[in-house]
């Protein structure tokens, strides 16, 4: 494979509303991050760009939240989300903004040059429109039923629950955020990029050119719309907030936000040229550059079938591959800031970073973690007890253990300095590790290359484990009690010695795209300059010269304790307290007694319901499921058998208070797996118009396994 010659990498661009996640982290911008700085170890032509996206309309929802300006907004949350990056270690070569003049600058002049070419089409069509307000509705200010599964808070873009991509008239039961009414519709001229007519060009340069080298998933959510029909898509709308269209017609329009954003892109660009004196243009002109974007895989219609169109329009380069992550969940759930069932970037440096004054490693111990459990091919979970055994089985345990070893003997035996090699001593396992390096070291470049992080840290971690074992199996503890009696004692001591000192060289080294903060501490330890940490380094055994003295050991990790780990859990628990308390505050009394919506799901026939079987069930046991808030694992008597049932409802009863509870089971749901347990059936629940849940049980006591029809 032919090496680029320069490279141009994206991570997206995140909404500045609020507070970013570490779900957002880990979905794109470490695996960007880490890819980035093994490339610039490899003394590639990169640059790294992303910036907030500061036109969707989640900002000035958000300042109507917070009773302020839309500007207002951006401007708080921008150098806020900057800085978690920097503390986290995200090491962007510029992090721009799409409010800036550049930008609107830049976008502009792309929607003009598209519909001077006449790539672009106009069409007049009915919108929603609030009459009381006298707005036109943008989706994110329309909610309504999900048509997919049935979700009564989904927006006209997006349902939050299911995930699926959704256009406001697919809405059931739509109304306006801003008002609470229903919305009339209104007639409304746009300008529309025509997808249907750019499906044979997704179809040769997705399913045939990229089908072997980018994630089977990506692919399959690219051929799932191709193959479901491309229709023209807006790129204009109605609203006072964003890239102001730039022709006379377009008065009051202004670009839609996912047209205008991966622009910022291309202005984020422009602007790191204008900053370091560059030319930006063969970063997106030149075929000889790779671009790369990092995306989570809500991201994924955008920057695999629009954004390449529009690209593709404007004459610039497409991207070579778009490794899009799954979702992070959290402790059992999908991790949403709107719920309180998240974990702020901003709150882990709070807590955890600054408290301990940026020391121990606290930074990187998140960002092992993270790549530790990435979700690359499949949704992935955080759990506080899960980053508490990374940390300490794998970093504390085997990696820092290797090195702290390793430099207090060095000390101790060598006189704190790099000892010789006596190769007339040099044995088998002598041989082996320096074999080990140069393997590990094609294998990690390997899989970096192919954007398998996870898999990386861990051939680095296997690193230092085999450290450890020849460490162990050499016994220079041992040998130095022997000195007196052995005169080739001290010079296997130098052997081991010198072996290990260059394997922590390697290891800083290897480490460095993923834990950068501790590889720099390392290169201080070694008494050297960050530039050995250039990746054609790896893999030598003379990094560190015989006779240089090196500084004491540093602490590189700290064990995390059970009571941070328990702290972090009861606030996570009270955060989804609050936030619920807040929203019923917000929502108007209701009888508990009334359903919480009185619509029908669509109408079924009667075989359907005979399809299902109801039993009445006896709970007999009841826990709570580990590492899961909101799950009880309930063991059901259904007369005939007992059943495994695993239950959403932790967060509203307490195990011993349900035990003997009769409940009424789907009994041929099934068998689904949730944290390693295999659920055989589910419990039927009823819920009020404030979220309490009863148990649909019979009125009086009945033999567990009967039937209900």
């Amino acid at each position: 494979m032919n090496t680029p010659k320069r490279y141009l990498i994206t991570a997206a661009l995140p909404y500045a509303n609020g507070l970013k996640h570490i779900g957002h982290l880990a979905g794109a911008y470490l695996p960007a991050d880490i890819y980035v700085r093994y490339l610039k170890a490899q003394k590639r032509d990169v640059v790294f760009v992303c910036g907030s996206d500061e036109h969707g309309t989640a900002i000035p929802i958000q300042a109507t939240k917070e009773g302020t300006t839309a500007q207002a907004i951006i401007d708080k949350y921008h150098p806020i989300i900057e800085q978690n990056f920097k503390d986290l270690g995200i090491q962007f070569d510029i992090y721009h903004r799409t409010s800036d003049p550049l930008h609107h600058e830049t976008a502009a002049e792309f929607f003009t040059n598209l519909e001077a070419k006449g790539d672009l089409e106009t069409k007049t069509t009915e919108q929603y429109f609030d009459e009381a307000s006298q707005t036109f509705l943008a989706d994110r200010y329309i909610k309504g039923t999900c048509p997919n599964c049935a979700h009564k808070e989904a927006y006209g873009d997006q349902c939050e629950k299911c995930g699926k991509s959704l256009s406001p008239e697919e809405l059931i039961n739509p109304v306006s955020t801003l008002s609470g009414n229903t919305p009339i519709k209104k007639e409304t001229t746009h300008w529309y990029l025509p997808l249907n007519k750019h499906e044979d060009f997704l179809r040769e340069w997705i399913l045939n050119d990229h089908a072997k080298d980018w994630r089977a998933a990506v692919v399959g959510q690219c051929k799932s719309w191709i193959d479901g029909g491309l229709q023209a898509r807006a790129v204009t709308r109605d609203l006072d907030w964003g890239v102001k269209v730039p022709l006379a017609s377009g008065a009051g329009k202004v670009l839609y936000v996912w047209f205008d954003a991966p622009i910022g892109y291309i202005s984020a660009t422009k602007q790191w040229a204008l900053n370091t004196g560059k030319d930006w243009t063969p970063y997106w002109n030149d075929k000889e550059t790779k671009l790369v974007h990092f995306i989570g895989k809500d991201n994924i219609v955008f920057h695999c079938i629009i954004f390449p169109i529009m690209l593709k329009l404007n004459g610039n380069i497409l991207p070579e591959n778009i490794p899009a992550n799954e979702f992070m969940n959290l402790e059992g759930d999908k991790m949403s800031t709107s719920k309180g069932w998240s974990i702020e970037m901003d709150d882990y440096i709070n807590k955890w970073i600054k408290k301990d004054n940026g020391g121990n490693g606290l930074a990187d111990s998140l960002r092992f973690y993270l790549t530790a459990i990435a979700p690359e091919s499949k949704d992935s979970e955080f759990t506080w007890k899960g980053f508490q055994e990374s940390v300490n089985g794998e970093l504390v345990s085997i990696f820092a253990n290797f090195v702290n070893r390793t430099w207090v003997l060095m000390h101790k035996l060598c006189k704190g300095k790099v000892p010789p090699i006596h190769t007339d001593l040099l044995d088998d396992e002598d041989q082996a590790i320096l074999i080990s390096v140069k393997e590990s070291k094609e294998k990690i470049t390997e899989l970096l290359e192919l954007y398998k992080f996870r898999e990386a840290q861990f051939e680095v971690i296997n690193l230092a484990r085999i450290g450890n074992q020849y460490m162990q199996k050499k016994e220079p503890w041992i040998l130095a009690k022997q000195l007196d009696s052995d005169p080739t004692a001290q010079a296997k001591i130098d052997n081991c010695m010198h072996a290990c000192l260059q394997l922590c060289a390697n290891l800083a080294i290897l480490m460095n795209p993923f834990l950068p903060f501790t590889s720099k501490k390392m290169c201080y330890m070694m008494k050297v300059v960050d530039k050995m940490l250039e990746w054609e380094n790896a893999g030598g055994f003379n990094l560190l010269k015989v006779g240089y003295s090196l500084r004491p050991p540093e602490l590189l990790f700290r064990k995390i304790e059970d009571e941070e780990i328990e702290a972090e859990l009861t606030q996570l628990r009270s955060n989804l307290i609050a936030k619920k308390n807040t929203m019923d505050s917000n929502t108007p009394a209701a009888n508990p007694s009334e359903p919480k919506d009185k619509s029908l799901k669509s109408e079924i026939v009667f075989d359907d319901f005979g399809k299902i079987d109801l039993r009445v069930g006896t709970i007999i046991e009841a826990k709570k499921v580990e590492k899961a808030d909101k799950l009880l694992q309930l063991e059901v008597d259904l007369g005939t058998e007992k059943r495994t049932i695993l239950s959403g409802i932790a967060m509203h009863f307490e195990p011993a208070a349900i035990i003997g509870k009769q409940v009424v089971v789907v009994a041929n749901l099934a068998p689904r797996k949730m944290r390693g347990i295999e659920s055989k059936g589910m419990i039927l629940m009823a819920e009020d118009a404030n979220g309490k849940l009863y148990f649909v049980q019979p009125s009086e006591a009945i033999a567990a396994g009967s039937t209900i029809s």
